[in-house]
């Protein structure tokens, strides 16, 4: 596994919500919702370590109706409706989920709102199911694509293995960051 460098709040370009910089150099979501990208990065390993404190004080169920708390990393997301994802559920049901958003005609999450998702079933699980992050302490979710195969760790355990469908490897984008419905601080580590 490459070094990996914290990725500082200039490169990061915030698509929904709001990060801010706290004074130890970690970002501070609020948001109910926050989606970023960091331009230019094209790479197979990204480091997410972050800091849950809770829900975030308005809470926007999904387009289904469903109500989740999560946060993850984006990897070669294209846009808004072509992205593959790594997340880190907290509530309703805990684990790591991997799954891509494909619409190739569309390009603005407006456009094609949660169509076009496809959970990707792991080849087996690491050694265990990853359980829902604790408040207050530190956590990390670090993913490494290599060769269509894709390992996810929570907190250095393997907790998802598989190879990705070709569908999921045609996406062609920069890394970037997800939370849904929770207040917490974090960082982006990717290679130099």
């Amino acid at each position: 596994m490459t070094a990996l460098d914290v990725v500082p709040l200039a490169r990061i370009k915030v698509t929904q919500g709001a990060l801010s910089e706290q004074s130890d150099g970690w970002l501070l979501v609020r948001a109910a919702r926050m989606r970023a990208v960091v331009p230019g990065t094209k790479t197979s390993q990204a480091m997410l370590r972050f800091k849950l404190s809770g829900p975030s004080t308005e809470q926007r169920p999904f387009e289904s109706g469903e109500l989740r708390q999560q946060v993850g990393l984006k990897l070669r997301a294209m846009d808004g409706c072509n992205v593959l994802y790594v997340m880190w559920r907290i509530t309703p049901t805990p684990g790591v989920v991997v799954n891509y958003k494909r619409n190739p005609e569309m390009h603005h999450s407006s456009d094609c709102g949660n169509a076009g998702y496809t959970t990707v079933r792991p080849s087996h699980h690491g050694k265990t199911s990853a359980p829902a992050p604790e408040l207050d302490q530190e956590h990390s979710l670090r993913a490494h694509l290599e060769a269509g195969g894709l390992r996810v760790w929570a907190d250095d355990i393997l907790v998802w293995e598989g190879t990705l469908p070709a569908e999921a490897l045609e996406l062609d984008g920069p890394v970037g960051l997800r939370s849904d419905n929770v207040q917490l601080t974090l960082q982006l580590a990717v290679p130099p």
